[in-house]
């Protein structure tokens, strides 16, 4: 037979193509990926399944592919990724596997502000208040001086809301983010990042046979 991956024997193969097929022109119609790059990020997700002994991929195994491959450090932001692909925060679904893959890597700005914004705020509230905005920005500052760690922490709250709550409501909206990220869009991950940049990019495409993101050749 001819085999997807030879690295799996005829019986995981014929598993695959079983399980998986009815999957790939719904993803290869429902997202910017190729046939080709589907059945290959399904054959990695395939793999992931296969090493549990279930049809889906641990929560446990996507915080790992976010530590290597997307190189997130913060666990909150991996935890909070989870949280926002899954129904259960537990196991990962093939549409919860191609949704990351989709908007990390060609979704556009609009779809990649959603999902950030989404992320921010997946700790069970729909806008950023500044609780929310201090529990994440605390990462950024430290130091052996307490007093002068939570002074800057509690500048860089002020400032945040000063650039992104346009109505003084004590709370950032999604409109109110996505107004300010669209006019500058280094702000996209103000609170943490969440997408790979352009060198990790790069890995995952080699990493997961992703033709249409490979670089040009020189």
């Amino acid at each position: 037979m001819n085999r997807i991956d030879l690295t799996m024997d005829d019986m995981a193969n014929t598993k695959f193509l079983t399980v998986y097929n009815s999957l790939f022109k719904t993803f290869t119609s429902s997202t910017d990926f190729t046939y080709n790059e589907v059945v290959s990020l399904l054959t990695v997700f395939y793999k992931f399944t296969l090493h549990n002994g279930t049809r889906q991929m641990s929560t446990r195994q996507m915080y790992n592919l976010c530590l290597v491959m997307f190189d997130i450090f913060d666990v909150q932001i991996i935890d909070r990724i989870s949280m926002n692909i899954t129904s259960d925060g537990r196991f990962i679904s093939p549409e919860a596997w191609m949704k990351v893959f989709g908007v990390s890597l060609n979704g556009n700005f609009e779809a990649r502000m959603r999902f950030a914004f989404d992320v921010y705020t997946s700790a069970g509230t729909v806008s950023l208040n500044r609780e929310v905005v201090g529990l994440a920005i605390e990462k950024f500052f430290y130091g052996d001086d307490d007093d002068e760690v939570n002074e800057l922490r509690a500048d860089m709250v002020e400032f945040l809301f000063g650039k992104f709550d346009q109505d003084k409501d004590g709370v950032i909206s999604f409109e109110e983010y996505s107004v300010v990220v669209s006019r500058q869009p280094g702000l996209l991950e103000f609170l943490g990042k969440i997408y790979p940049d352009k060198r990790d990019r790069t890995l995952i495409a080699y990493c997961h046979n992703i033709e249409s993101l490979f670089p040009p050749e020189d």
